[in-house]
């Protein structure tokens, strides 16, 4: 079985937005801001090839889809689509993907299933071969959006998720497809649906933290994001979460952190979590 973190695009976001009632002079320390108030953020994917040959992508990150005036707009640095360059570093092409997890359908996590975009082309899908794992909730929420979210979802993207014919829609803690090894934790303070992955390895549990805890400075319980659908719960779902993980001596596997992409957990006598054990990248062979 090996592990491997795969880069995506990077975005550059309002760090106002990203940390939520956190005033700057605190948060700026963690993130410093750009001259327009924005920090650099990952897009980061995890890369399974598991004990039954197969090879397993938990997200696709943001990707190249967006026009150059949506792409200036959200803070996508680069043009190109870097996910599917990572992954051929790593010696595996758009048809070498067996399985593409998601844990919910905002355009940050799942717009690079799609093929860059190009003048009067239509997006298509960049992984053949795949099938796709998402949660019913999260898939009922793209499909009726809030309008306070109705712009974090891709037009078409659901269409042609099930077109392939190879799409599960999951209800609860396990996969039919993924099978044994691979569980979830159904999050719903960020959005209704999020799905975790955990991950059983020889070395140990990786949980996907996705949107719950998406990087180091989130770890800390009262942090969360202007995004964050209901701020209460997610800090309660977090902490559940967190305690288990820690309880398990498992790694935590970030998404948009620029600069760590996995840890080990500590929590002190006050029940503040702290990340310790943390790397740039994941490599688990």
């Amino acid at each position: 079985m090996r592990l491997d973190s795969v880069r995506g695009n990077t975005q550059r976001l309002d760090g106002g937005a990203m940390f939520g009632n956190v005033p700057r002079p605190l948060w700026q320390r963690w993130a410093p801001p750009d001259d327009l108030n924005r920090i650099s953020l990952a897009c980061r994917c995890l890369l399974v090839r598991d004990d039954r040959g197969r090879t397993i992508l938990f997200e696709a990150g943001i990707g190249a889809f967006f026009e150059p005036k949506l792409r200036e707009r959200f803070g996508v640095v680069e043009s190109e689509h870097v996910l599917l360059d990572s992954l051929a570093a790593l010696g595996v092409g758009p048809d070498d993907i067996d399985i593409v997890v998601l844990s919910h359908l905002h355009f940050d996590h799942a717009g690079g299933l799609l093929t860059t975009w190009s003048e009067g082309q239509a997006p298509a899908l960049v992984f053949p071969r795949a099938s796709y794992v998402v949660g019913e909730d999260a898939w009922q929420r793209a499909l009726h959006p809030h309008p306070r979210d109705r712009a974090s979802f891709i037009p078409g993207l659901t269409d042609l998720l099930l077109a392939t014919g190879r799409l599960e829609r999951v209800s609860g803690d396990r996969s039919e497809l993924l099978g044994p090894g691979y569980t979830f934790t159904v999050s719903n303070g960020h959005t209704p649906g999020l799905l975790l992955a955990r991950i059983e390895t020889p070395r140990g549990a990786v949980t996907f933290m996705g949107d719950l805890v998406p990087g180091v400075p989130w770890v800390h319980l009262p942090i969360t994001m202007g995004y964050d659908r209901f701020p209460e719960l997610l800090i309660d779902e977090k902490e559940a979460l967190l305690a288990r993980i820690l309880a398990d001596d498992g790694t935590v596997f970030y998404t948009h952190d620029p600069d760590v992409a996995a840890s080990k957990l500590t929590r002190d006598a006050h029940g503040k979590f702290t990340a310790t054990s943390m790397v740039s990248e994941l490599h688990w062979a």
